[in-house]
């Protein structure tokens, strides 16, 4: 089963790869934004999300432009937000979104894209592309729904790709 696990988890994240390089690109250059003006990059996860905040503040590479974000009032023009939930409608994530769209602060958000209304708040949605667990079992069903592990390799993804855009412009 690990076999199969493997398999099925490798050809997802080639699939987000290849079919969100363009959001990849664009969100890392939106939230790239905010480092270069003095800004902070804040994380938000609803449910098994939330680790991703941990992973990049207490991680073995710590994001050092990342902050945990709490509440819209700590935000500035400056900053952008990081907006992860497993699918795109997730209330908290949508209710988080609306909020940052009536402030004027530009956010990414990371969710399979389920209904579209969190990716048409965003202003770079990245789809997880996990629409159904990844692994059958006898009785017809499905199970394996890795969400977290597809949304950390979008983070790193992410990570990787704003570390390139800041030391082009440190040059």
């Amino acid at each position: 089963m690990l076999k199969m696990f493997t398999t099925q988890l490798t050809g997802l994240f080639k699939r987000i790869e290849e079919k969100e390089e363009f959001s990849f690109e664009d969100g890392a250059r939106l939230l790239a934004q905010a480092p270069v003006g003095d800004g902070s990059i804040y994380i938000f996860g609803t449910n098994e999300m939330k680790a991703i905040a941990h992973e990049a503040l207490e991680g073995a590479e710590p994001f050092a432009s990342a902050r945990i974000y709490s509440e819209i009032n700590e935000l500035t023009i400056a900053d952008r937000v990081l907006l992860f939930s497993r699918t795109s409608s997730d209330q908290a994530a949508i209710d988080l979104a609306l909020q940052l769209q009536e402030n004027d602060v530009p956010f990414v958000a990371v969710s399979t894209d389920t209904d579209g209304q969190l990716a048409d708040l965003a202003d770079v949605h990245i789809n997880l592309l996990l629409t159904k667990a990844l692994l059958p079992d006898d009785n017809g069903n499905r199970y394996g729904y890795p969400s977290l592990m597809a949304a950390l390799f979008v983070y790193y993804g992410l990570k990787f790709t704003i570390d390139e855009i800041l030391a082009e412009y440190e040059e």
